[in-house]
């Protein structure tokens, strides 16, 4: 292989293996909020431990993001030089202001509160806890704009100068909120809430199973299921809707190529399972009727332009696009019924914590919304092909001029190495830690005294 080929699958692989924490950096932190909030609120202790248990977590997640993180930021160099000189202007702004007003903020918390709980009061250690959750939070939306940018460019012209042709911003406003980036920012917000959840429930749910550390296995249960089933309707039906609103008005080719469309044409069909035969220019599989129509021009009649109309240098590698865009679609619209099963077994006098099977697909869930998160960024990203910025700059034309072929195949030699080993001692750390539980403490209450129900703790809460 080229390169440039091998280029891509380095970028592929090291931010998939990246994007793994992320998620679970700001879906767990919003979860760490609701906890401190709740110890501040009702003094129980057992919000209290329960907080100290998932910084520990959180600390070793945000540890891998870090050491995961960093890499991509040098590609955009070594592997990617003409890319970087070409939207330099624009795509290092985002990237920069992400350093500078989110990182630092995140990090200037962290140890304040992986470190400050019982030195800091719990109003000042929630107050740490907060700022970390809002710079996880603000450095996603950083990164998104960035995103979003090669996605629908927006706010620049493009200029010559002594170096070459290059992208120049000319409305920072513009470059921050270019067509694409509210739905996206929404969609990408509710997916890592759902991981976080998801991780809270996966735990809780085996603690369950083992029948260790019951009274935080059920608290967990408490706060984090209803927040799992609420963020999986708004992502199917608010945020899910709207980005493919987007894409089908300035993306067209990643739509046709998600959809396997060949034709355009109105009340066009949307395919739940199936396959692309790009031989014979058919899509197989079950399809219903004029959904795609309805999901991407809100009318059951709305025109969707097909591969028809776009020439074929210009698609997307439709069959990974196809599948990874139906394996997101598929989980994402199973975690519904999931939730809404859990909140139902939940409020019947707590008959969930009996049930093993659905306790067993909980301990898998989490696996589960990181799939569809990995599955959601690689439709994203594989779908916007060949462009590295849609309709602007191909990705062919992004590679550094003067890398050769040996020395990519070193570096992922590497990188793969590496990560193996950094994944294998998180996987290591993060059982140990689960394993393990949360530590006891002195004020713990005697379980009895404990509230049953959601609607109990956020009573206690209201009434405080």
């Amino acid at each position: 292989m080229n390169p440039e080929m091998l280029s891509r699958l380095q970028f592929a692989l090291t931010a998939s293996f990246h994007y793994i924490y992320p998620p679970i950096s700001i879906g767990l932190g919003l979860m760490m909020v609701v906890l401190g909030v709740l110890y501040v609120r009702t003094k129980n202790p057992l919000w209290r431990r329960m907080s100290f248990f998932w910084v520990k977590i959180y600390g070793l997640v945000f540890a891998m993001g870090i050491a995961t993180g960093v890499v991509q930021e040098f590609e955009f160099g070594m592997n990617w030089a003409d890319y970087s000189r070409f939207v330099g202007n624009i795509f290092g702004s985002l990237l920069a202001a992400e350093g500078v007003f989110a990182f630092f903020l995140e990090g200037g918390f962290l140890g304040l509160m992986l470190f400050g709980g019982r030195r800091l009061g719990p109003r000042m250690w929630l107050f740490a806890t907060f700022m970390v959750a809002f710079g996880a939070h603000f450095s996603a939306v950083w990164i998104i704009m960035a995103n979003s940018w090669m996605q629908t460019p927006d706010g620049y012209i493009v200029a010559n100068t002594a170096t070459g042709a290059r992208a120049v911003m000319t409305s920072f406003g513009e470059v921050m909120f270019t067509p694409s980036f509210l739905s996206r920012i929404g969609h990408v917000l509710v997916s890592a809430w759902m991981v976080g959840t998801s991780l809270m429930l996966s735990v809780s749910a085996w603690y369950l199973l083992k029948k260790q550390h019951m009274e935080v296995a059920k608290a967990g249960f408490r706060i984090a299921l209803p927040l799992f089933f609420i963020m999986s309707v708004l992502q199917v039906f608010v945020f899910g809707s709207q980005s493919a609103a987007v894409v089908a008005e300035y993306q067209p080719s990643k739509l046709a190529g998600m959809e396997g469309l060949w034709e355009t044409q109105e009340c066009a069909p949307m395919t739940l399972i199936g396959w692309v035969d790009k031989e014979n220019g058919k899509t197989w599989g079950i399809q219903v009727p004029c959904a795609l129509s309805f999901l991407a021009g809100g009318s059951f009649n709305a025109a969707v332009i097909g591969l028809d109309q776009i020439p074929e240098e210009l698609w997307p590698p439709l069959q990974v696009t196809f599948q990874t865009y139906r394996i997101m679609i598929a989980l994402g619209s199973l975690f519904i019924p999931l939730g809404l099963l859990g909140v139902i077994f939940y409020y019947r006098q707590g008959r969930i914590f009996n049930m093993r099977w659905l306790l067993w697909i909980f301990v898998l869930s989490v696996f589960l919304t990181e799939l569809v998160t990995l599955s959601g960024w690689a439709v994203a990203e594989i779908g916007r092909q060949p462009w590295i910025v849609y309709g602007l700059m191909k990705t062919a034309e992004g590679t550094s001029p003067i890398l050769t072929t040996a020395q990519v195949v070193v570096s992922i030699s590497i990188f793969i190495f590496l990560y193996m080993t950094l994944f294998a001692l998180f996987i290591f750390l993060l059982n140990a830690k689960i394993q393990h539980g949360p530590d006891p403490l002195a004020e713990d209450k005697p379980v009895s005294t404990l509230p049953d129900t959601f609607r109990e703790i956020f009573g206690q809460v209201r009434t405080s």
